[in-house]
């Protein structure tokens, strides 16, 4: 019985020859150094490697000081409303599209009640604001 699991390990090791193959097989597919640059494996950098490291954490503390930078700067909420950017609205987000949307609708509801009751011409030029040149249903 030993004598059949030996025989099974040693038919489960590839030989030298198949493993050099396999190797050289896959090296052949190994992607060039440009192809690891623009997959962003290596870095794009002609820094020593000792630097590198050095080199990215400077330009991490660059990046955080620009926006740090702009955030002081930002406009505070008021400002940003005066200047017609953000709603005046004190509603919750979620609510504020339907608040616009009933807003909307009010302003057009209070505009076809106007032009509804709005005067004749005839009443106008009877109450002395338009001439009787001016009237529009003479023209």
């Amino acid at each position: 019985m030993a004598e059949t699991i030996q025989s099974g390990v040693e038919r489960s090791l590839a030989s030298p020859l198949e493993r050099r193959n396999s190797l050289e097989k896959h090296l052949l597919c190994r992607p060039g150094p440009q192809d690891l640059k623009e997959r962003h494996i290596l870095l794009a950098t002609n820094v020593a490697p000792s630097l590198q490291a050095a080199q990215q954490e400077l330009a991490r503390h660059k990046a955080a000081d620009s926006l740090k930078k702009h955030l002081e700067k930002r406009p505070d909420r008021d400002e940003l409303v005066v200047r017609n950017i953000l709603p005046e609205s004190t509603a919750a987000p979620a609510l504020q599209a339907h608040a616009r949307e009933l807003k909307k609708h009010m302003l057009v509801d209070n505009l076809v009640h106007k032009i509804e009751n709005r005067p004749k011409p005839e009443e106008l030029v009877k109450n002395g604001i338009l001439d009787e040149k001016e009237d529009p249903t003479k023209a």
